[in-house]
């Protein structure tokens, strides 16, 4: 028997379904919720001790990915992958965008967004995006109808929050923007369910990027310190972006995907992985990624095989019968979306630093060729920072060695050559810039040293 507060909560839930138009099965909704340096350990799926009720669900009701790739192991470079499924490099974003630059991305690069709206989808972005903050690269002129959010990252200054292409706060008050992010993403869900169009919402989060901040909610609850609790509080977003589908009733027609722009950069954890943001290692680029489609997606799968950011717009536009204008270097990777197989024929995906190649991964197989003399974020020698060559190429098997801790090199000849012709061939139909860094960086000289350590330059 109900009671009176069920009956009503009952009613209300049935009046606002029946008030959402029947949704359009032939377009489906797409929701991409990307955070800022979450490390690949920072759920609770993914062995974190950070309580994530919300994203451990949408895991358990989708699919998980554990060998999935960000764009680059910094901001900007890894949002342009996103956002055009191009490397960085030919995308025209090889590093992290400041206020004091007056470019972004070019404007012969089509984002998600632009393609989804030849499809006619109501388009937001509500958060980071960090691609330019004037006027012409603003959302609002990348295929988006409304913005909402601070343009580059919140170490930044000055940090505005903007509405379209309004700033309407000179220094955005931190506590505040998940939730009136997450408040914003919602109010667009139930506009686009009531009028019965397909939408696309890019939910680029500030955090969990320095300096950190959680609404009073969360603040101080959890036992994981203040990135617990800004961790905690995301996971709140993503329950309130699911909660606000599922009353639309647009659970079925909505395809959600999460996932981070690089590793963790001083706290958070790269979990099982080497390495950090700012680093070709794994750590600084594989990143958690969870996609929900009651539908369309089996529950409970988990995915090993090889994925990354670039993927997703192909693999949106396949969805939604729509054409990208220019060549994509990501994939269709609905194969694996969909549980149909576990891996996908693909070439080697190279790991690039600024415009420096120094990583290709191809199946269970990662090679190192070249690697910065300093990690990122550490004080610069007088000789300066440079990406070298290794004295001889770095071979890990990542199935078997996922922290990179044991060079195979020598026991596998033959998968050296093999991806040392890949990385050529990719880097033959690169831009330019990228060809000419790549001869610099190979003629330069290193001295021996252990494997796995950073190289030295050789001496004039």
């Amino acid at each position: 028997m109900l009671n009176r507060r069920r009956f009503l909560r009952a009613t209300t839930a049935a009046s606002l379904t029946t008030a959402f138009a029947a949704p359009d099965r032939t377009r489906p909704n797409v929701v991409i919720i990307y955070c800022d340096d979450l490390g690949y350990g920072d759920l609770g799926c993914y062995g974190s001790r950070i309580r994530t009720p919300n994203l451990d669900r949408m895991a358990a009701e989708g699919i998980r990915f554990t060998h999935f790739y960000s764009g680059n192991p910094v901001c900007s470079p890894s949002r342009s992958a996103l956002m055009t499924g191009r490397y960085c490099v030919r995308a025209g974003v090889p590093r992290v965008l400041f206020p004091q630059d007056h470019g972004g991305l070019p404007e012969t690069e089509t984002t998600i967004a632009q393609t989804l709206k030849t499809r006619g989808y109501r388009t937001l972005c509500v958060g980071k995006w960090h691609l330019g903050h004037k006027e012409a690269y603003l959302p609002t002129a990348r295929g988006f109808d409304h913005y909402f959010g601070i343009p580059y990252s919140n170490d930044m200054n000055p940090r505005w929050l903007m509405e379209d292409t309004t700033v309407i706060e000179e220094q955005a008050t931190l506590e505040t923007l998940t939730p009136r992010y997450t408040e914003r993403a919602v109010r667009f869900i139930e506009e686009s369910a009531r009028a019965g169009e397909p939408f696309f919402l890019y939910m680029p989060h500030t955090y969990p990027h320095i300096p950190l901040a959680a609404s009073p909610k969360f603040r101080g609850k959890s036992p994981l310190g203040m990135y617990g609790d800004v961790v905690e509080e995301l996971d709140w977003s993503v329950g309130e972006v699911l909660a606000a589908v599922k009353r639309a009733g647009a659970e079925r027609n909505t395809l959600v995907i999460f996932s981070s722009d690089n590793g963790p950069w001083f706290q958070g954890s790269s979990g099982p992985l080497r390495g950090r943001k700012g680093g070709t290692w794994d750590g600084g680029m594989r990143v958690p990624m969870i996609a929900h489609w009651p539908s369309r997606i089996p529950k409970g799968k988990v995915c090993g095989g090889v994925a990354g950011v670039m993927d997703l717009h192909p693999t949106v536009a396949k969805l939604c019968g729509a054409t990208g204008r220019n060549p994509f270097d990501g994939i269709d990777i609905w194969p694996l979306l969909s549980s149909a197989a576990q891996t996908v024929d693909r070439e080697a995906f190279l790991y690039l630093d600024g415009l420096n190649v120094q990583c290709a991964r191809l199946g269970k197989w990662k090679i190192h060729i070249a690697r910065h003399n300093v990690m990122i974020y550490n004080p610069v020698p007088a000789a300066g920072r440079m990406s070298l060559p290794l004295a001889k190429p770095e071979l890990y098997d990542l199935e078997n060695d996922p922290a990179e801790s044991y060079d195979v090199a020598d026991e596998n000849p033959r998968v050296v050559a093999d991806l040392r012709a890949r990385i050529e061939r990719v880097v033959a139909s690169m831009p330019d810039p990228v060809r000419q860094a790549y001869r610099a960086q190979m003629s330069r000289k290193s001295v021996p040293y252990a494997a796995g350590a950073q190289p030295r330059p050789a001496a004039n």
